[in-house]
């Protein structure tokens, strides 16, 4: 397993070459990708954005678009609102969209900064990939997987095994998002 030392070092090399950075942090659900994020920003205090603020409204979950590998995300509201400002060095914004409550939150601004971090599955969309100085791919067991996701939320499992874990594995297929990554951690 790769340390958190290792995947700073990185950084921190990529830092002195080109500011800002943005790296991106797919991978499979309950690897880790979140926590690792979270551990980062703190560790760097920079921005976090999440793929997951980018899921389809409901209007756009047309069959066409759910047949699309990594097409349960708005990769192109993601790309006009977040990546094409950051990578022009500008201030970027966005309102989240909350699959629960089916409505956007609050408006996020995200400050310039020399680091940006992007977390979230389909984050290497290939629509978006090109835009990422850095790309970690996170990957587990299949076995760590389901327990991981068992003892976060159990009523949420099924959907899980039937519904988002063949999605991601049919994007996984698709792309090569894993051999594409800079660095894969194994968590």
């Amino acid at each position: 397993m790769t340390s958190f030392e290792t995947i700073c070092r990185l950084i921190d090399e990529r830092l002195k070459q080109k500011q800002p950075l943005i790296v991106a942090i797919d991978g499979r659900c309950a690897a880790g990708k979140t926590t690792l994020a979270k551990k980062l920003q703190e560790h760097y205090h920079c921005a976090l954005i999440a793929m997951d603020d980018f899921f389809l409204q409901p209007q756009q979950r047309t069959k066409e678009r759910l047949a699309q590998p990594g097409g349960n995300i708005d990769h192109e509201r993601f790309l006009q609102e977040v990546l094409t400002p950051l990578q022009e060095k500008q201030e970027a914004s966005y309102q989240p969209y909350d699959c629960q409550s089916q409505s956007f939150l609050p408006t996020i601004n995200v400050q310039k900064a020399a680091l940006y971090l992007i977390e979230g599955s389909y984050a290497c969309h290939p629509s978006l990939i090109a835009a990422y100085d850095l790309k970690l791919f996170l990957t587990t067991t299949p076995e760590k997987q389901l327990s991981r996701l068992e003892k976060r939320n159990p009523q949420k499992l099924t959907q899980f095994q039937e519904r988002w874990i063949p999605l991601e594995e049919r994007y996984f297929s698709a792309y090569p998002v894993e051999e594409a990554a800079d660095l894969v951690v194994t968590t």
